[in-house]
């Protein structure tokens, strides 16, 4: 495991100096600015879900082993030269790139690492990484893999269901030197929120936000404290989650919780539903759900799809998910 240390900032770099020369800390605030507009201090260590990574310099060509985490990469203009691919369907572009940052990637250059989320440790290698990003969970998680990635590369692993992709977006800012565009990008998005939070009506009542995919699966609630709720909450929804004791998971997740659907109508208790992953087909399919008829979203048909590509948080997704509920709210 790479030598754990603390990483001085920019501000920290100055306080010291004010504490020590007084008159002289001017200068050394304006070095520290300087030296933060530039990407910072190298080497550094980032504390991640895996434990601590030391990166010597900044990166030039970061390898995304989780297409998840790759549209949070791309809004911070990190130079990702390679992702991870998920199956073609229609919520990607031909190479298996979400459709919410497949233009932005396909701009930039960025290559298929492997195909089909289908890991090879070779086309990692022929990539040239001196950065490797992995996710704790899902199905784009290669974190059995992480050992022998960070033989490669210097490798962090981050888990999007428990943090925002703000939250990811300021730890990738800093393992890559891009500090600056993730605090752009991400006050940029949260003025657009509070904009949008203030121009809707919100309903009265509770909501779920709900993957849905049919009587004979399944259904996903999201959790009140995960990524989805998160959002919701603030455009000024209150997110109400299934009960605990329904959740049908092997291994428990931060965002959500799979409830069997003979206890799905009790679980559907908001007065509106979200439908991730969906588009109107999906939400006609859920109100024309007998076992569904006496929840109170679906009896009142308040259900609203957040698109297609809204189960994985990015900030692109993100933002397509805070215009379709401008337009239903609004």
């Amino acid at each position: 495991m790479p030598r754990p240390w603390k990483l001085a900032t920019a501000a920290g770099v100055a306080a010291v100096a004010l504490l020590l020369t007084g008159c002289a800390a001017s200068s050394a605030a304006d070095e520290a600015t300087d030296t933060a507009a530039s990407g910072g201090e190298w080497p550094r260590t980032i504390e991640h879900e895996g434990g601590t990574t030391e990166i010597t310099a900044k990166p030039e060509r970061i390898v995304s082993t989780s297409v998840t985490l790759t549209g949070t990469l791309l809004a911070i203009d990190a130079p990702v030269v390679a992702t991870a691919a998920t199956s073609v369907s229609d919520i990607t572009d031909e190479n298996g790139f979400f459709s919410q940052w497949a233009d932005v990637a396909v701009d930039r250059g960025v290559e298929v690492l492997y195909p089909n989320l289908e890991f090879d440790e070779e086309a990692v290698i022929a990539a040239a990484p001196d950065l490797i990003v992995v996710s704790s969970l899902g199905a784009d998680s290669a974190l059995a893999e992480v050992d022998a990635l960070s033989e490669i590369a210097p490798t962090i692993v981050l888990d999007y269901g428990a943090d925002t992709w703000q939250d990811l977006a300021g730890v990738l800012g800093e393992a890559t030197g891009h500090e600056q565009e993730a605090v752009d990008v991400v006050a940029d998005f949260d003025a657009h929120v509070a904009e949008v939070a203030d121009a809707i009506t919100v309903p009265e009542g509770t909501a779920n936000i709900v993957s849905w995919n049919g009587t004979e699966n399944p259904t996903g609630f999201a959790k009140p404290d995960g990524a989805h709720a998160t959002l919701l909450e603030a455009l000024g929804f209150t997110v109400e989650g299934a009960p605990d004791e329904f959740d049908t998971s092997e291994k428990p997740r931060a965002d959500f919780a799979f409830i069997a659907i003979e206890n799905t109508t009790e679980s559907l208790s908001g007065e509106t539903v979200f439908l991730i992953s969906a588009d109107q087909s999906t939400a006609d399919d859920l109100l024309g759900t007998p076992v569904l008829a006496n929840a109170p979203a679906v009896a009142s048909g308040s259900v609203y799809p957040l698109g297609l590509t809204s189960f994985r948080i990015d900030y692109y997704s993100a933002t397509d998910i805070v215009e379709l509920v401008e337009s239903d709210f609004a």
